[in-house]
C-alpha cells in the first residue's frame, strides 16, 4: 500500500452513494468536499463498482457536421505543419553543417563572426 493512501470501508463507500443517490449530496465534488475524499476518481469508482452509473454526471457535447469537418481539416492542417515543421528543422540542422564544413575547408575559425557579417550584409538596405 501507498504512503498516503486511504482504505474506506464497504459501510463508509455506501453510506456517500446512499447520500449521493438521495439528494442530501448534490454531487461528487460535495461528497469529496465533506468528507476529505482525495482523489478526484474515488468516488466514481466506487459508483461503477456499484451499479450506480446513473449518478456519474455526464457531458453531452453538441456538435453540428460542419463543427465535426472543421475539427477533421484542423486537424490535418496541424499535421501538414508538424510535418512541415520537421522537414524545415532537418534542412536546418544540414544547412548549419553543411555551413560549418565549408568554414573549416576555407580555414574559417570565426564562425559566429562570419555569421554576423553575413547577417549584417542580407539586411543592409540596398544601395548603402
Amino acid at each position: 500500500m501507498a504512503k498516503n493512501e486511504v482504505r474506506y470501508s464497504e459501510a463508509f463507500k455506501m453510506m456517500v452513494i446512499s447520500e449521493l443517490e438521495s439528494g442530501k449530496l448534490s454531487s461528487i465534488a460535495a461528497a469529496r468536499r465533506k468528507y476529505g475524499i482525495g482523489g478526484a476518481g474515488t468516488i466514481k469508482l466506487w459508483l461503477k463498482k456499484y451499479g450506480k452509473n446513473h449518478l456519474i454526471s455526464k457531458v453531452v457535447r453538441v456538435e453540428t457536421v460542419q463543427d465535426v469537418d472543421e475539427k477533421q481539416a484542423l486537424k490535418r492542417r496541424i499535421s501538414e505543419l508538424e510535418k512541415a515543421l520537421a522537414n524545415i528543422t532537418v534542412q536546418s540542422v544540414m544547412d548549419r553543417a553543411y555551413f560549418e564544413v565549408l568554414c573549416e575547408r576555407q580555414g574559417i575559425t570565426d564562425v559566429d563572426g562570419l555569421k554576423k557579417k553575413l547577417a549584417a550584409k542580407l539586411s543592409a538596405k540596398p544601395g548603402k
